[in-house]
């Protein structure tokens, strides 16, 4: 059985390293290989290495925070597009709990105080439903913290993150810290630390708890036969059914 993570893909050498080492991670939390793919920008895309599996059955987590463009329609594309007549895809990371503790932590670790303004730094989109994520995860993460929590996008749509940093600061914030909703590092991790903002926090593959989740989600998508570690499998989809890709509602 193949274990592939999703990822969108950056030409920073850093940016790649980062999720080589977070499927590194849930390798070794598995006990099995994760192989990377990346949907954008640089290779190898999931379908070449869905193409390339010798297993009778994959597994794809996308490694994004959201439910945008990649998730929905690209991801998808890439499965058909392999030939692979065996693929469980899981849902994207986010929005939930789990994530939203995993920024509230790494703001912690920022130096994040009671009474900063915070602003949710993300990559951006014009998808309903991404945007939809985006909003929810800013609502739990102001339930977690109890700070006023706006968002700020680095590239698609608005609001700009510089601009979302300056009506904090505008609205009478004494303190700004921006929350990385980024996975990794790269261009758009640089544009919320020039965005102007007191503090930045890391992205989010840095934190240990994003390893766990991942690891979590390839082995709820595991059928009950096989066995990839700790954690309780969820039912695969039936044999014969009538699509080869199966998206699990976690």
């Amino acid at each position: 059985m193949s274990l592939i993570l999703a990822a969108h893909g950056t030409r920073r050498p850093g940016g790649v390293a980062m999720v080589g080492d977070l499927a590194a991670q849930v390798s070794d939390l598995l006990g099995r290989p994760v192989q990377v793919a990346f949907v954008d920008v640089l290779g190898p895309t999931p379908s070449e290495v869905l193409a390339a599996a010798t297993g009778p059955r994959a597994i794809v987590v996308p490694a994004f925070l959201s439910r945008g463009y990649h998730v929905r329609t690209d991801l998808p594309a890439h499965v058909a597009a392999s030939g692979h007549h065996n693929v469980v895809v899981t849902p994207a990371l986010g929005p939930g709990g789990r994530v939203a503790r995993i920024v509230s932590d790494q703001l912690i670790q920022t130096g994040w105080r009671p009474g900063d303004s915070v602003v949710l730094g993300a990559a951006g989109t014009s998808d309903p439903h991404a945007r939809a994520d985006l909003h929810t995860t800013a609502t739990l993460l102001s339930a977690m913290t109890g700070s006023r929590v706006s968002l700020g996008f680095a590239a698609t749509g608005g609001p700009d993150i510089n601009e979302a940093v300056e009506k904090a600061r505008a609205g009478g914030a004494r303190r700004v810290v921006v929350a990385s909703y980024l996975l990794s590092d790269g261009l758009f991790q640089d544009k919320l630390r020039d965005a102007g903002a007191d503090l930045v926090s890391r992205p989010l593959g840095t934190h240990p708890g994003m390893a766990r989740l991942i690891a979590d989600r390839f082995r709820r998508a595991v059928p009950p036969s096989v066995n990839t570690g700790r954690g309780r499998p969820v039912r695969h989809h039936r044999p014969g059914a009538p699509t080869s890709l199966a998206m699990l509602d976690l």
